[in-house]
This record gives C-alpha cells, sequence and structure tokens, in this order.
C-alpha cells in the first residue's frame, strides 16, 4: 500500500527484455536502501525488486502490466516516480494507493499558472463514475485532487514542490500517465451497480 507521496525520482539507466516481460535497471538516490522481494511504487505501478547494488535496482514488468501502463513505452534515460510502501505507523499524507495502475491517460495541455500548473487530461469514458471533483486520483504514482472534471477529461494542480521533486517537471502535451482511480471510490460503485440489479 502507497500513499501517492512521491519520494524520489528516479533514471531508468537500462531495459532488458526476455520473453515478454521487460526488466528496468533504475539508478536513484534510495536504490542502496532497498532490499530484495521489497515492493516499490514506480510510477504508481507496484514492482518487486528482484536485483541491487550501490547505486542502482532491478524490478520486472510482466506483459500485463506493461499493457495497462505506461512502463512499456519507458525508454533508457526516461524518468519515474518512486515511493516505498507505507508502513502501519506513517501519517498517509495522500490518499491510499495500491499500485494497481487502471488504465492510462494522455496529457491535453500544460499551463503554467505562475506560481502553480495545470495540467489536463483525457481518459476513457468507461472510468467515468470513479471520478468525482475534489476527489483523489493517483497519476504517475502522485497523490492529486481533481478538479474540474468534464465527459471524459479532468484537470489537476500541481504546486511547484510536487513540480520540481517528481515527473511532472518532464510531462508534455500527448504524453501518456498511470492512472489509478480510488480504491474508496471503486468499492462504492461496484456495490451501487450490485444493488441496481
Amino acid at each position: 500500500m502507497f500513499s501517492g507521496i512521491v519520494e524520489t525520482v528516479g533514471k531508468l539507466e537500462k531495459i532488458m527484455i526476455k520473453g515478454t516481460n521487460n526488466s528496468f535497471v533504475i539508478s536513484s538516490p534510495i536504490s542502496n536502501e532497498l532490499y530484495i522481494d521489497q515492493s516499490i511504487s514506480h510510477n504508481g505501478v507496484c514492482l518487486t525488486v528482484v536485483a541491487m547494488d550501490d547505486k542502482t535496482h532491478t524490478v520486472t514488468a510482466v506483459e500485463e502490466t506493461l499493457l495497462k501502463s505506461n512502463l512499456g513505452n519507458l525508454v533508457e534515460g526516461s524518468f519515474v516516480n518512486i515511493e516505498r510502501c507505507i508502513t502501519m505507523d506513517t501519517r498517509l499524507d495522500g490518499h491510499m494507493v495500491q499500485g494497481h495502475v487502471d488504465n492510462t491517460m494522455v496529457c491535453l495541455s500544460k499551463e503554467n499558472r505562475e506560481g502553480s500548473w495545470l495540467f489536463s487530461f483525457k481518459y476513457d469514458p468507461e472510468f467515468e463514475n470513479l471520478i468525482v471533483d475534489k476527489g483523489s486520483i493517483c497519476i504517475n504514482g502522485t497523490s492529486l485532487t481533481v478538479i474540474d472534471p468534464g465527459e471524459g477529461t479532468l484537470t489537476v494542480t500541481i504546486i511547484p514542490y510536487t513540480y520540481e521533486h517528481t515527473t511532472f517537471k518532464h510531462l508534455g502535451e500527448s504524453d501518456i500517465v498511470n492512472v489509478e482511480f480510488d480504491i474508496i471510490g471503486k468499492y462504492v460503485n461496484k456495490y451501487m451497480r450490485s444493488i441496481r440489479g
């Protein structure tokens, strides 16, 4: 379980392809603090550390993950948001994030508001019922608040700290991002559909 509060940004140093899997060798300021079999969020995707050294750690994404996330689009030199899982004694500064990406979205626009950045995204209308104004959403592993949801579109505001300490500073129009919708909203939506028949 994660909170959507990105700890650091990692750089993809190498991609190793074996069958339908991609293994990513990533360097980051916390790579040497990780351990084998640890669950780490990479752009919002929960992946297991399978190897490490003093400067890098390696994770593997299977075909299903590559198809449902933006990890299959990464190239050597790409940057990813990284977060270690929360502990039972930590404050939940973001919201409950599983690291199970639901789908991807396309960035429609990025607007500098001289103190914040406004990002607009286009998403699959299938998920319309999971998006509410001022509700929580996780984009590339970052816990954010939805503003101005429309038909198949939503907007989020990025504050300067988040902009500088995540991959949002590298994000631009037409880029693809991972999205995980609020788990509470997903359960409520499923329950409501079941009682309606």
